[in-house]
């Protein structure tokens, strides 16, 4: 403690002792005592008081100060009471107890997580929600071009379809035409009687009659 330290203290404890006896508490705050012996600055009365309770002349009890004594400290006078430890900073960027931690890690053969490891597991996520949402995209493509051809097989087989049942309802009419055509001639032929033959122009309508449907489904086919 150097002397402007202990003139300091020594005036704070010769405030305190002018209106308080030893062994009762300080009927003041600290820094009212404080201003009383010229100390206006709080940081210089908590040095003062913090050297006075190291040396048995002031004790903290339930946040007030007792006086114990009211000698004067000498120049050089050791500390009665040890501090308690200060705690020591932490390395900047490392928490409290990762020394300890990283010892244990080691000694069990185990290597704490960093953050390069958190961003190389983000990476690698990323790079793989990448390629499955790449392989996603092409395989509703492939599912669509699928979808567009099958549509397009469809609507032709409905156009072939039609196109038949067109020619198949064209063929019916053409049948019915035959067959009232060869009801015609065969009766007229029974009104001649069954000897007689028919004529050049009967013949005639007759064998076009029987060709017709052929020719027809030669000219479709």
């Amino acid at each position: 403690m150097n002397e402007q330290s202990l003139q300091a203290a020594n005036a704070f404890l010769s405030a305190a002792a002018s209106t308080t006896a030893p062994g009762e508490f300080l009927d003041r705050s600290p820094a009212e005592v404080g201003r009383e012996a010229g100390l206006s600055n709080p940081l210089a009365v908590a040095r003062a008081i913090r050297a006075l309770a190291a040396r048995r002349r002031l004790e903290s009890v339930d946040g007030r100060y007792r006086l114990l004594e009211p000698t004067a400290l000498a120049p050089g006078e050791p500390e009665s009471v040890p501090r308690a430890p200060r705690k020591r900073k932490a390395k900047r960027g490392r928490p409290p107890g990762s020394r300890n931690a990283d010892s244990g890690s080691q000694v069990d053969g185990e290597r704490r997580a960093s953050y390069s490891d958190l961003g190389r597991a983000v990476v690698e996520r990323i790079i793989e929600l990448g390629r499955e949402a790449g392989e996603a995209v092409a395989s509703t493509d492939h599912l669509r071009r699928e979808a567009k051809d099958n549509k397009a097989a469809r609507i032709e087989a409905d156009q072939r379809a039609n196109r038949l049942h067109e020619r198949v309802r064209e063929l019916e009419a053409k049948l019915e035409m035959a067959e009232a055509n060869l009801r015609t001639v065969l009766a007229a032929a029974r009104g001649r009687g069954a000897t007689a033959a028919p004529t050049d122009n009967e013949m005639e309508a007759l064998l076009k009659i029987l060709k017709s449907p052929s020719d027809s489904s030669d000219g479709d086919g």
